[in-house]
């Protein structure tokens, strides 16, 4: 279900701030958070935020593109290491 629109999206406070004293002070460094759940807002187009998966913190460029969308989406928290090779090709289906 999604949020209320009278509501509005939810951005974390702390990073909000964060986001805008970065703007002041002209610094280009990442934004280190673990709020994987807040909202990309256009205030924060153009920011790098270093976002924690669980296990270590990845880096998030964020574009116009995201916007709306959640820090978390772009921060991956399973690796897929791919499927099982099936044994012998040709052979295991003759014997089979």
């Amino acid at each position: 279900m999604s949020r209320s629109l009278k509501k509005g999206p939810y951005v974390d406070e702390g990073l909000l701030r964060k986001v805008k004293a970065m703007r002041a002070s002209g610094q280009r460094r990442a934004i280190k958070t673990w709020a994987r759940r807040a909202t990309i807002v256009p205030e924060m187009v153009g920011q790098s935020f270093s976002v924690h998966n669980g296990n270590k913190f990845l880096n998030v460029f964020v574009s116009e593109n995201m916007v709306g969308h959640k820090l978390g989406e772009f921060a991956l928290t399973r690796t897929f290491r791919g499927h099982r090779e099936p044994r012998g090709g040709e052979e295991a289906k003759a014997t089979a």
